[in-house]
């Protein structure tokens, strides 16, 4: 997949949010609009209740990993792809950029991260499996 960056915002809690562009021409006169946005999260022991679950976490995802939001809108009339984009872009600014601009949200993501292990052993059973 290609993709360009768009744009790079400076978070408030001191993380980089970068907003891609990864549309896609589907036919001659339909394309498929992607926005994607990422932020390289940095996971800390603090972000953490006990030390298990740092090291449970790190185990599975390393000590940094990215955060990506993704929105698609498929078969889009080529001459309405900047105005699509444009529209997926201002209502990801408007939803959710203030959440991510939280000093919590890297700490929260950290958890969800770990419940996410939790909850779901089965798809991570072959970094589980190198614990036992």
């Amino acid at each position: 997949m290609t993709k360009r960056l768009i744009e790079e915002i400076p978070l408030p809690n001191g993380r980089i949010l970068n907003i891609w562009d990864a549309s896609r021409v589907i036919a001659a006169d339909t394309t498929s609009v992607i926005l994607i946005v990422t932020i390289q999260m940095e996971l800390k022991a603090e972000y953490f209740q006990e030390a298990d679950h740092y090291k449970l976490t790190t185990s599975v995802f390393g000590k940094e990993m990215p955060y990506e939001y993704r929105k698609e809108r498929t078969f889009v009339k080529t001459g309405e792809v900047e105005a699509v984009f444009q529209e997926l872009l201002t209502t990801f600014k408007t939803d959710a950029l203030p959440y991510l601009s939280k000093a919590t949200f890297p700490e929260q993501f950290a958890r969800s991260k770990h419940r996410e292990i939790i909850s779901n052993p089965y798809r991570y059973r072959e970094y589980l499996e190198k614990k036992i």
